[in-house]
C-alpha cells in the first residue's frame, strides 16, 4: 500500500528531521560529530598502553617555581599523543625513550591537576613494572 514515508507538499521538514537523526546510526558520522567520548584519548577507559616519544620539563604554573618531569607518549589504541607526569623524586630515571608504559588520568576528570599546565594524565607503569615497585627498590626494570 504505502511506502511508510510521508508523501505530499508539505513533507519536507518531516524528511529532513527523519533524516537528520537517522544519521546518528552511522558510527563514521558519530564519531566525527559528537563532542564527548571519541574525541577524548582514552575514550572512556580508564588506563592506556603508549610508548614514550621524548622526556619534557614542564614550568609549573605561578606562584610555584619548579620543573616538573614529563614524558610525551603516544598511545597504541589510536595514536594520539599526550602529555603524561612521571610521579616521585628521580621517578624520571626509571623512564627511558621507547620504553612501553601504561598511562593512568589524574583524577579529575580530566582537568590538569596542581601547577601542571595542561597535563591531565600520569605514568603507572613503565616496561609492565609498577613505577613504585621500581621507586622503592622492590622490583627491577627488566632489559629487553
Amino acid at each position: 500500500m504505502g511506502s511508510g514515508k510521508p508523501r505530499g507538499i508539505n513533507a519536507g521538514r518531516k524528511l529532513k528531521t527523519h533524516r537528520r537523526l537517522q544519521l546518528w546510526a552511522d558510527l563514521g558520522y558519530k564519531k566525527q560529530n559528537s563532542g564527548s567520548k571519541w574525541k577524548k584519548p582514552f575514550a572512556e577507559a580508564s588506563h592506556a598502553a603508549g610508548i614514550v616519544v621524548e622526556k619534557v620539563a614542564v614550568e609549573a604554573k605561578q606562584p610555584n617555581s619548579a620543573v616538573r618531569k614529563c614524558v610525551r607518549v603516544q598511545l597504541k589504541k589510536n595514536n594520539k599523543r599526550i602529555t603524561a607526569y612521571v610521579p616521585r623524586d628521580g621517578g624520571m630515571s626509571f623512564v627511558d625513550e621507547n620504553d612501553e608504559v601504561l598511562v593512568a588520568g589524574f583524577g579529575r576528570s580530566g582537568h590538569a591537576k596542581g601547577d601542571l599546565p595542561g597535563v591531565r594524565f600520569k605514568i603507572v607503569k613503565v616496561a609492565g613494572c609498577g613505577l613504585s615497585a621500581l621507586w622503592s627498590r622492590k622490583k627491577e626494570k627488566p632489559v629487553h
